[in-house]
């Protein structure tokens, strides 16, 4: 690995280490509710903490490697922006290292309330997520029941193409351009919007290595059923590639294509 290639292979694991430590961190705080009573926690303290979680881990990393911090970016670059082939592996590692590691991280700040709490999965989307029964031993009130794999992996397509949407527009200066190194603010709303909007039936991964990493971490410390059935590699790994470049096929075709030519 050449040393301009070990510098965005670094930027990734930082930058997707520092998105999964503040995002998998927020769940966790959520389900423990180590300082208030369960009821003063909600959905809306979940996509928020994630949506800045983003916000930082773009500022921390978009210098070093551009801060894709998700395979499902990197690889609609790659297809609908010339990135290189030739680094989507690397970019794609730091990203899986990154995650594992920011797994880590909130297991060594929540330790004694996740090993108090049975170890529950704060890690990833879908069955047994903090989302399908709080830690505090009741079920959601009102709840209609799990949604099937097909509608989580719909739900994970839709919302993974308008996060590349949102990706791609933060970066468009022929667009209405954002000023100010403003970018990550957007791409941030963007995850905010999508979490609140499009996320309850998968848990919005739209990321393989934001799932698939802390899954792995999560299991190796004794997070039983995570990789139970066929539904952690379908929704939460594939449908998010496949809506990453859904996303940036649809934002060439309708937007990119209508924009005026760039002013010199």
């Amino acid at each position: 690995m050449k040393s301009r290639g070990l510098s965005e292979f670094l930027g990734e694991v930082i930058g997707t280490f520092t998105l999964i430590l503040l995002g998998d961190g927020v769940v966790a705080n959520v389900g423990l509710a180590p300082r208030l009573a369960s009821p003063a926690y909600n959905w809306n303290t979940i996509t928020i903490g994630w949506a800045f979680a983003v916000i930082v881990a773009v500022y921390v990393s978009a210098g070093v490697s551009g801060a894709h911090l998700n395979p499902a970016v990197t690889i609609a670059l790659a297809v609908k922006r010339g990135f290189s082939w030739s680094k989507v592996p690397t970019y794609i590692l730091g990203q899986f290292v990154g995650a594992f590691l920011g797994a880590l991280g909130v297991y060594l700040v929540y330790m004694e309330g996740l090993q108090a709490a049975g170890m529950p999965n704060v890690w990833c989307t879908g069955p047994g997520s903090v989302f399908g029964q709080a830690f505090w031993g009741g079920t959601g009130g009102g709840s209609v029941g799990a949604y099937s794999l097909v509608n989580a992996s719909i739900a994970e397509i839709v919302g993974t193409a308008v996060l590349l949407m949102g990706v791609l527009a933060s970066g468009d200066e022929r667009n209405l351009g954002l000023k100010f190194n403003m970018g990550p603010f957007l791409v941030g709303g963007t995850v905010l919007a999508v979490g609140l909007s499009l996320g309850g039936p998968s848990g919005y991964a739209i990321n393989p290595a934001r799932d698939l990493g802390p899954r792995i971490f999560g299991a190796l410390v004794g997070t039983q059923g995570l990789f139970d059935g066929i539904y952690w590699l379908v929704a939460p790994v594939i449908m998010p590639i496949i809506g990453g470049i859904l996303g940036a096929v649809i934002y060439d075709a309708l937007v990119t294509a209508q924009l005026p030519p760039k002013k010199d």
